[in-house]
């Protein structure tokens, strides 16, 4: 009887799903952005700016004044379009520290060309340059989708070297003030199927997270796993209004506003998107059960 109570309250609780919205048409959202972020008192956000394809990427960045979000201009840090290639800047939970990914040059690295893990901090007048976070949490894989737990833990994508899956998501420790080699997450997160795009919560007791699942809704869909002890649970889709038929990814979730940010992308004919960034008020623990 306990169980299905349970599980009529989380049927319930899905159905009072509010139904997604485009954040800021025209402004922010323009049919080709993706991977929003926004910091902890709400106040200042950031972005990739596509323009529908993956041919030149660079972060966009925004301040709310006043209740009003302002013209965007590109990140101090990022730029150089058609140079290199900057996506996926996450907060980290005390909002001093942007992640992101580049494939920008790395020193000593020459031959390096796929994107690395890199960090901006916040300073007295702004954002430091940009600082690659070293040889040992970055490979000469691709590792992206970076978000960072109050302990320092980044979890990000990196393909997965044994072929098993086109993407995993991985760990790399924060300990004795340096970053450890990544780990896999293993099962029953990552599968056969591709998982990427990891938000991590600030306490790391859940993570959102695309899969290409075969049971999901569309292209991609976003799921999410709980952890108890050093062991994930077994992964639940968000679900419709959340999930739909088109691709679903970069999910940034505000504690502080309850909301959920995440991207809705199509491809096209032509191999262009349109891509934009959407908002819905969310509670992860409806899914915990």
């Amino acid at each position: 009887m306990r169980i299905t109570l349970l599980l009529l309250l989380v049927v319930s609780n899905l159905a009072a799903q509010k139904t997604p919205e485009i954040f800021q048409p025209g402004l922010i959202s323009n049919g080709g952005v993706f991977g929003f972020t926004l910091s902890p008192d709400g106040k200042e956000a950031f972005w990739v700016q596509s323009n529908g394809g993956r041919d030149t990427l660079i972060i966009m960045h925004s301040m709310n004044v006043k209740g009003k979000w302002q013209q965007p201009t590109p990140a101090s840090f990022s730029g150089n379009a058609g140079v290199w290639k900057d996506i996926d800047p996450v907060f980290s939970p005390d909002g001093k520290t942007i992640l992101f990914q580049s494939n920008r040059p790395v020193e000593g690295k020459p031959d390096r060309t796929f994107f690395d893990i890199w960090i901006s901090k916040r300073e007295k007048n702004g954002w430091s340059k940009a600082i690659h976070l070293g040889n040992v949490i970055n490979t000469d894989a691709s590792e992206s989708f970076a978000s960072m737990t109050k302990s320092g833990n980044i979890y990000f994508m990196k393909d997965n070297p044994d072929g098993k899956g086109s993407s995993d998501i991985w760990v790399s420790k924060f300990e004795n003030n340096q970053y450890k080699d990544a780990v896999n997450l293993g099962a029953p997160v990552n599968t056969t199927f591709r998982e990427s795009n990891p938000f991590v919560s600030p306490n790391e007791d859940y993570i959102i997270y695309f899969s290409s699942d075969s049971t999901g809704l569309g292209d991609v869909d976003l799921f999410i796993s709980f952890k108890h002890g050093d062991q994930w649970s077994k992964p639940k889709s968000l679900g419709s209004p959340i999930n739909g038929k088109l691709g679903e990814f970069c999910p940034f979730y505000h504690e502080r506003q309850k909301k959920l940010y995440f991207c809705r992308t199509v491809t096209h004919a032509n191999g262009r998107r349109t891509e934009d960034i959407f908002v819905v008020d969310f509670d992860p623990a409806i899914f915990r059960n």
